[in-house]
């Protein structure tokens, strides 16, 4: 099979691909990515030398290149996308322009060769669940997305299904919850943590620290994602959690500082972010009951070797840490 996935120089899309030449050596992937400040090929340095990866730095938006790949391919696999909600908020063309159009760019090219289309979404596009509630997102929530980037995303997904009902396009879609693991970017998160800390600096957290989310280990999601390609059914939606949740972004900080031998007079609390979800969680029954899967890392085991990972490959995010625009300061 010859997939082209789209975004592969990114923290998920550079994951998987390692993920699949492994796990499917006779698959052949061509990688299509713009690369933007976070798309990065030191990500992808032991599979540039793989007879079966191909790499081609382009735009999904460009309709014709898009067009060229897509003849040769028989599966689209979309993760390229603008998705951080702070740049978001302080610049949300780019990703009305990536996220919507640039997925418009591709099904067009999808449904002229009539080629399968697996999209990777975000449980962000749910909104956001009450604090101290049982309550979890189902395949079946309505959708309420409160930042730029998860309209965006929201507005990806229901072209996706438009084009399934529409024009009988093949397709399924994922609904992640938030990812962790090695070769994430260091303005996300977790790395921006773990990089301040060895730099000396403090953990910055948002408002009261509170908020709440469920954790997903990148290879476990790599696997969720294998699992829908496999063995998934056409037109539908799988949601895909960690093993982990209902973690406060202040305990997180707490781990890691606790990982690190650090105390918890290294936190700094600074200003909210204009609508900051108060809590997501994912019900990942139906991708478990349908297709077998469940994610198989702990959170607490692969935060340590995260931290690890971070502290033994400097070279790879200090490059894009001096060269990111910092929205922290």
């Amino acid at each position: 099979m010859n997939i082209l996935v789209t975004g592969g120089a990114g923290f998920i899309g550079s994951n998987f691909i390692r993920y699949w030449l492994t796990e499917h050596p006779q698959d052949v992937i061509t990688n299509l990515d713009a690369l933007t400040y976070a798309g990065n090929l030191a990500s992808l340095k032991d599979v540039e030398v793989n007879p079966n990866y191909e790499f081609i730095q382009g735009s999904i938006l460009d309709a014709e290149l898009v067009g060229q790949l897509v003849e040769t391919a028989d599966r689209i696999v979309h993760f390229a996308a603008e998705s951080h909600v702070d740049r978001s908020i302080l610049g949300p063309e780019a990703f009305v322009e990536t996220n919507i159009r640039g997925t418009f760019t591709l099904l067009e090219a999808a449904r002229k060769k009539k080629i399968p289309f697996h999209h990777i979404s975000t449980d962000e596009v749910f909104g956001s669940l009450e604090l101290g509630s049982s309550a979890k997102f189902t395949e079946h929530t309505p959708y309420q997305p409160n930042s730029p980037y998860s309209a965006s995303k929201a507005g990806s997904d229901h072209l996706v299904r438009a084009y399934h009902e529409t024009y009988g396009l093949p397709v399924t879609i994922t609904n992640c919850s938030n990812n962790f693991g090695p070769y994430q970017h260091p303005e996300k998160f977790i790395p921006r943590m773990i990089t301040d800390l060895i730099d000396g600096g403090t953990v910055k957290i948002y408002g009261d620290g509170l908020y709440v989310r469920d954790w997903l280990y990148v290879q476990d999601h790599c696997r969720a994602i294998d699992a829908v390609l496999t063995n998934g059914k056409n037109g539908e939606t799988y949601l895909v959690g960690g093993m982990s949740q209902d973690i406060s972004n202040k305990d997180i900080a707490l781990k890691v500082l606790e990982i690190m031998g650090m105390s918890e007079d290294k936190i700094t609390y600074v200003a909210d972010r204009p609508g900051h979800d108060r809590r997501y969680a994912v019900d990942w029954t139906k991708i478990h009951d349908e297709l077998g899967w469940q994610p198989e890392h702990s959170f607490e085991e692969w935060l340590k070797e995260t931290v690890e990972w971070y502290k033994n490959n400097q070279s790879w995010w200090r490059p894009l840490k001096e060269k990111a625009e910092s929205i922290y300061k």
